[in-house]
């Protein structure tokens, strides 16, 4: 199991409306084979950053997989006009818990 820890900047004065089309596109990433759930926070300090937190059984199935499927295009078309900028992206493994 991996985490995709995504950062995400979107355009000021759009970010009410970008919380209600995630509503949506998490509905799309969350059937995606091999995502087993996603959550989305916001910034304290800047508002307009917002923090995508999404498990998958790999890498490669939210690199190969969901990005190479129609449901990826079908995310960005929902949340991508708010972006101000492509996310950054990165992977991350569990090394300890509670």
């Amino acid at each position: 199991m991996i985490t995709e820890h995504a950062i995400i900047a979107v355009r000021e004065g759009s970010e009410d409306d970008f919380v209600t089309a995630f509503a949506e596109a998490r509905l799309v990433i969350a059937a995606a084979p091999g995502c087993s759930g996603a959550r989305l926070l916001r910034g304290i300090e800047r508002s307009s950053t917002f923090l995508l937190l999404v498990e998958w059984e790999s890498v490669e199935a939210h690199t190969e997989g969901f990005r190479n499927s129609p449901a990826f295009a079908e995310w960005r078309r929902i949340v991508g006009p708010f972006f101000d900028g492509p996310p950054e992206v990165d992977h991350f493994s569990l090394t300890s818990e509670d």
